[in-house]
């Protein structure tokens, strides 16, 4: 059973970067896709970006394509969201999420509980 613990949100001014994690337990990132989704409020929930098993492959949303980039340190079994250029719009709960593959989100076998980011000045 995997376990996923998403850390890193907070405040940021527009313009600002940040950097979310996602510590992965009871499984290796070698063999797991890690998605990152977000959730505004008042709004459905979004796909982000994934990184397929060992980190060789990554997709983004047209929204945050060349701002936000997914990356793994298979030493730490740990994901992350880098996000740059933040805008109000970012403003959301992000999640990671966990499968075999790049799915989108109803597929997506394994959740953390989220963390907020708040884009605002």
């Amino acid at each position: 059973q995997l376990q996923l613990v998403e850390s890193g949100g907070g405040w940021v001014q527009p313009e600002g970067s940040l950097r979310l994690s996602c510590a992965v337990s009871g499984g290796t990132l070698d063999k797991y896709a890690i998605g990152w989704f977000r959730q505004a409020p008042g709004k459905e929930r979004e796909g982000v970006g994934c990184i397929s098993p060992g980190g060789r492959l990554t997709n983004y949303a047209d929204s945050v394509k060349g701002r936000f980039t997914i990356t793994i340190d298979n030493g730490k079994n740990t994901a992350y969201l880098s996000m740059r250029m933040l805008k109000a719009e970012d403003t959301a709960v992000y999640y990671c999420a966990a499968n075999p593959y790049c799915v989108g989100a109803n597929y997506m076998d394994y959740w953390g509980k989220g963390t907020l980011v708040t884009v605002s000045s």
